[in-house]
C-alpha cells in the first residue's frame, strides 16, 4: 500500500477513536448529571490572572479524577504548530520525577499549557529555582504549584535515613525540615514538604518573590493522591 494512502487512513482511524471517545465521555457526563468546566484554549489561557489560573489547574485535575478528560480532543498538530517557535504556558508545576504523577494528565493539560520541573522529592535546588524564575520572568506563567504525591520514596528514605547507594543520601538536607516537622508521620512529612518547597521559591528567589509580591503569580502547594487521582492544597 503506498505510504499517503496508509498515512490517510492512519489518520482517519485516530479521528474515528477520537470522536468515540470524546462522545463517550460526555454521554458519561450527562448521564452522572455532572457539570465540568471545560478546558480553555491556549489564547484564553494566556490572559488569566494568577487565581484563574491556578483554578484551571485543578478544573482540569477535577475532570481527571472524574476520568473525564477533555485535552485529548485539542488538535494535536495545530497545538505543535503554534507552540514550535514560542510557548506561553498559564501554569509553572513543581513535581517529583516519580513515573505515577504524570503532570500534564494530572491536571489534563497538553502542549503549551504547563511549564514543569521534575526532581525526586519536588524539592527546591538552584536549578529548579533558575528553571522556574525563567517560567516567571520569561514565559509569564501565572501559577506555581508545588506538587508533592503520596507515598513518595524520596520522603520515605529521608526519613528512614538509611545508607544508599550512589548519591541518592544528597535528598536528604533538603527533606529534613519536613521530616523534622511530621512527629514520625509519613503523610505529614509529605505535605510539610510541600509548603517548605513553596515557602522557599517565595523567599529565595527574587524573581518569584517580587511577581509574588507584586500579585502577578500565585505560588502554591498541594499533594496528588495516588488512588483517588485528586490534588489537595495545603
Amino acid at each position: 500500500m503506498p505510504e499517503n494512502a496508509r498515512a490517510h487512513i492512519d489518520s482517519g482511524r485516530r479521528q474515528f477513536f477520537q470522536t468515540v471517545l470524546s462522545s463517550a465521555v460526555v454521554e458519561v457526563a450527562v448521564q452522572a448529571g455532572i457539570e465540568l468546566a471545560a478546558p480553555l484554549n491556549l489564547c484564553a489561557e494566556i490572559g488569566l490572572s494568577p487565581g484563574a489560573a491556578l483554578e484551571e489547574l485543578l478544573a482540569g485535575n477535577q475532570r481527571f479524577a472524574a476520568n473525564q478528560l477533555a485535552s485529548i480532543e485539542q488538535d494535536l498538530t495545530m497545538l505543535k504548530e503554534r507552540t514550535v517557535g514560542k510557548q506561553e504556558p498559564f501554569a509553572a508545576v513543581l513535581a517529583c520525577a516519580d513515573s505515577r504523577v504524570p503532570v500534564e494528565l494530572v491536571f489534563d493539560q497538553t502542549i503549551g499549557h504547563i511549564f514543569v520541573t521534575r526532581v525526586a522529592g519536588n524539592i527546591v535546588t538552584s536549578e529548579i529555582i533558575a528553571s522556574l524564575e525563567y517560567g516567571v520572568a520569561v514565559l509569564g506563567v501565572k501559577t506555581l504549584l508545588v506538587l508533592g504525591h503520596g507515598n513518595c520514596g524520596a520522603v520515605k528514605a529521608a526519613m528512614k535515613a538509611d545508607a544508599v547507594p550512589g548519591q541518592i543520601s544528597t535528598l536528604y538536607p533538603h527533606l529534613r525540615q519536613a521530616v523534622e516537622q511530621s512527629d514520625g508521620n509519613f503523610d505529614k512529612a509529605i505535605e510539610a514538604n510541600t509548603k517548605i518547597q513553596a515557602e522557599l521559591l517565595r523567599t529565595s528567589s527574587t524573581v518569584i518573590r517580587d511577581a509574588f509580591k507584586a500579585g502577578k503569580l500565585k505560588v502554591a502547594a498541594g499533594v496528588y493522591d495516588l488512588s483517588t487521582g485528586k490534588v489537595t492544597l495545603n
